[in-house]
């Protein structure tokens, strides 16, 4: 194996959380695939995402930079090629920049940085999720009972697109034009992202009578509130129905090592192996139940939580590491293999950099929230065993990750009484005042949401723009526009 990269391929999935692997120690989940990654490799057990929502972490990925940077603030707001991105910076340097899969950026018509965009997946009409925007006067989502219906065996238009995802990305791996120059690929699936439907020799792999129910009830805090009430879809569920969407949820995420396991068997196939540089990761968790809640939007592990692991010429096989890393870490370390340094103001590292790196966990991890359900700026900041999530105008929450990994036990209220707590809670809102400020920050992003709020015409317009829980597939988005009709509420 040589030293240094030629290539880099990015393998991205949607909605996969953290600890849902064999290599992480989950006990039920299959993902053998995953598991030869991670022991080829090294497999971060503390990483984030830059925020706990598709568009917008999609957006700051491309960006390299922070939601608060960028200003791609929520799901009606897309990147869309006015900041150069880490492919934009790659393909002038020379490396070919492909993508296959979703993206989630606001057109296909749009310079996005990539030569060529194969099965790409956008936001709907350029316009995405206006309903998302009404913040400060929240309608009710009348989208939430759609994730508790039909969950368990079978097959949807998302298991449809990603084994068309992962026929492509073989092709595109196995064709010899890949031997011409080095790559930089981005191969990006949606499993195990809702419809809660697994294929059914992936769904019989796990018994729903067998499986555990979550743990937790939704906490008492008025953000936390807001948010479950808005995306109320935990009262659709009842123990039956939970059972069987976690065994599919587990079903997807097999489902989804296995197209990886093609991807990487194409990989090796066309002899490219030894001189690419592999990374895996998600753009954000999944809560599957705990605290009360599901998909994502909060800032607890199960959520902000992502998996990431790299393999490739020059990082540690069989590594494990609790050195903090970052979603956006990976637009970094994609640059630094392609021979281009990286903007000043970019706060991601080079994965093989931390990779090699002595075992560090002080590194503070930021992300936030300002898109749909919420009713302020919602931030956290992670650092050694510790975890602050600061709501703007609401009580903090305060977490001890290391005695306290389910996060059962807010500290934040005993700070009075307990000395150890109170120096934690000050030492993370330092490390939050460092990076930004978070008034500043939350009301920068209401006003650029009442502004795209009028663009789109208004509150009703918004109000009664289609309502979905999954971006169509790009068949699907193709057929609506022939037939110039919204989909389904």
């Amino acid at each position: 194996m040589t030293s240094k990269p030629r290539n880099t391929l990015i393998l991205m999935s949607d909605e996969h959380r953290r600890d849902a692997m064999g290599c992480a120690g989950h006990p039920i989940v299959q993902t053998p695939n995953l598991d030869r990654i991670a022991a080829s490799g090294t497999r971060f057990t503390r990483a984030w995402t830059a925020s706990p929502m598709c568009v917008p972490t999609r957006a700051a990925l491309a960006c390299g930079t922070y939601v608060h940077q960028n200003g791609f603030w929520d799901s009606a707001n897309a990147y869309d090629g006015s900041i150069p991105s880490w492919m934009h910076h790659l393909r002038d340097a020379g490396v070919e920049t492909t993508s296959i899969g979703k993206l989630h950026f606001k057109s296909a018509r749009i310079d996005n940085g990539f030569e060529q965009e194969i099965l790409p997946m956008h936001i709907v009409g350029e316009k995405g999720w206006l309903i998302g925007l009404l913040r400060e006067n929240p309608p009710q989502f009348d989208g939430a009972s759609e994730l508790a219906k039909g969950v368990g065996g079978g097959d949807s238009s998302y298991t449809r697109y990603d084994r068309a995802i992962t026929d492509a990305a073989v092709d595109w791996l196995l064709d010899p034009a890949r031997h011409d120059r080095p790559f930089a690929g981005f191969i990006s699936m949606v499993s195990p992202h809702y419809p809660l439907i697994a294929p059914e020799e992936f769904y019989r792999l796990y018994d729903p009578a067998e499986m555990p129910l979550p743990c937790g009830s939704i906490p008492d805090h008025a953000e936390i509130r807001a948010l479950s009430g808005f995306f109320d879809y935990h009262s659709h569920f009842d123990d039956d129905s939970m059972r069987k969407a976690i065994a599919a949820y587990y079903g997807l995420v097999s489902f989804l090592d296995h197209c990886i396991g093609r991807i990487m068997a194409a990989l090796d196939e066309a002899g490219l192996k030894d001189d690419t540089l592999i990374i895996y990761t998600s753009d954000h968790g999944e809560l599957l139940g705990e605290h009360g809640m599901w998909t994502k939007q909060v800032m607890y592990e199960a959520s902000a939580g992502i998996p990431m692991m790299i393999t490739g010429p020059g990082i540690p096989g069989g590594k494990v590491t609790s050195s903090g890393a970052h979603f956006l870490d990976v637009a970094s370390t994609a640059m630094t293999a392609g021979g281009c340094p990286q903007p000043d103001h970019w706060p991601g590292v080079d994965l093989a950099e931390l990779a090699n790196a002595p075992e560090d966990r002080s590194r503070t991890i930021f992300s936030e929230y300002h898109d749909g359900g919420s009713s302020t700026g919602n931030f956290m900041v992670a650092w050694d065993g510790w975890k602050l999530i600061w709501y703007v105008g609401r009580e903090p929450q305060l977490f001890n990750l290391d005695d306290d990994p389910g996060e059962r036990h807010d500290l934040a209220p005993t700070v009075a009484d307990d000395p150890i707590a109170a120096s934690a809670l000050k030492e993370g809102k330092r490390r939050l005042d460092a990076i930004c400020d978070v008034e500043e920050v939350s009301a920068r992003a209401f006003a650029d949401q009442r502004r795209m709020i009028e663009e789109n015409g208004g509150e009703e317009a918004c109000l009664n723009a289609f309502v979905f829980n999954a971006t169509p597939t790009p068949v699907e988005q193709a057929e609506l526009e022939k037939n110039q009709c919204s989909p389904p509420k």
